[in-house]
């Protein structure tokens, strides 16, 4: 059975239920992210692991321990065997290996990134390009290039700063104190920010920030737990709802590929989805869990990945045929 995602509909989202869980993480789930084009998941974790999931057979592929650094932060690059990690642990001086671009096929370094002097909170990488930003509570971001050990560029903040390109490149959102976000063009960043946008009345800290595929929506998730979906052109708020607070935890919050529902962690452990269109909710769930402070819709699947505290779980539609495979329902991928 497959589902393209123009069929993606209230009754899909409805009847998502967890078809796996690995609850064998030594730590805190740290990270999680989806390859764009490939049916794989990598995961970062307390206990130093990187892991690799095959998300069609709900398998565990590979798992590598990083004790020297840790592994917090985590993104695939374009190939679906490298990925880019931050430490855990700093040294905090100005040899700190903040970044690490690993190869997962044979568990080597292929390049240090060093700069940041504090932790990173977000990372991403270019949907169209090597180059990746990352933000750091050094009140910094800086911008990379997967061949160059130099950095390209750094943008000085207040606050904690939050990245995200948009899914065609050409843009980048830094969201910073007091709500701000910032919009700036990748190719010309250094002319600084040609928009900005502020969500009104809320000045708590986003801590993350996601577009929608078609590039027209912004998912913002603030530290007290609030999610708000802007115009991403300008800036206007489209919706927004309020989640149970979970002091110490940030929830996720996610788009489905179509850009047509969200759905989100909340601090009392359960799930949520909505309608962008309509904002009403449409489901909600017990994550079974606990408060699921990693959440991702894959991109070419109907199916969602959640963690809470050392369990991973996969969730998909429980009415699929009895003959398909776990994870055998795609969603039709357009490329833009």
């Amino acid at each position: 059975m497959t589902t393209s995602l123009t069929e993606l509909h209230d009754d899909i989202v409805r009847s998502m239920a967890i078809g796996a869980v690995f609850p064998d993480f030594g730590g805190k789930v740290n990270c999680i992210d989806f390859h764009r084009k490939d049916d794989i998941l990598v995961t970062t974790s307390e206990d130093d692991s990187v892991r690799l999931y095959d998300i069609l057979n709900a398998k565990l592929l590979k798992t590598t321990y990083h004790k020297k650094h840790g592994a917090d932060r985590i993104c695939f690059t374009h190939h679906p065997s490298s990925v880019i990690c931050s430490s855990s642990r700093y040294n905090l001086n100005s040899n700190g290996e903040s970044l690490r671009y690993l190869s997962m096929y044979d568990n080597r370094c292929l390049r240090y990134f060093k700069g940041h002097k504090e932790r990173i909170v977000s990372l991403c990488m270019s949907p169209v390009n090597d180059s990746f930003m990352s933000g750091s509570l050094d009140h910094s971001v800086r911008i990379w290039d997967l061949r160059v050990n130099a950095c390209q560029g750094i943008l000085r903040l207040r606050g904690r700063p939050t990245v995200a390109y948009d899914q065609q490149g050409l843009v980048f959102a830094v969201a910073m104190e007091g709500g701000a976000i910032k919009l700036f063009d990748s190719r010309s960043y250094d002319k600084g920010p040609f928009d900005t946008f502020l969500v009104g009345g809320d000045t708590a800290e986003v801590f993350d920030i996601k577009f929608s595929n078609d590039g027209k929506s912004m998912l913002l998730t603030t530290t007290d737990n609030n999610i708000y979906v802007l115009d991403a052109y300008g800036g206007e708020k489209r919706c927004g709802y309020s989640l149970e607070p979970s002091p110490n935890k940030n929830i996720e919050a996610t788009f489905t590929p179509d850009g047509q529902y969200i759905v989100s962690g909340s601090g009392d452990g359960t799930l949520h989805a909505w309608s962008v269109n309509s904002r009403n909710e449409v489901a909600n769930w017990n994550s079974h869990i606990g408060v699921a402070s990693c959440l991702k819709w894959a991109p070419r699947r109907v199916m969602f990945a959640a963690a809470a505290s050392n369990v991973l779980t996969f969730w998909i539609p429980n009415n699929s045929n009895a003959d398909n495979g776990p994870m055998d329902t795609e969603t039709e991928h357009h490329s833009h």
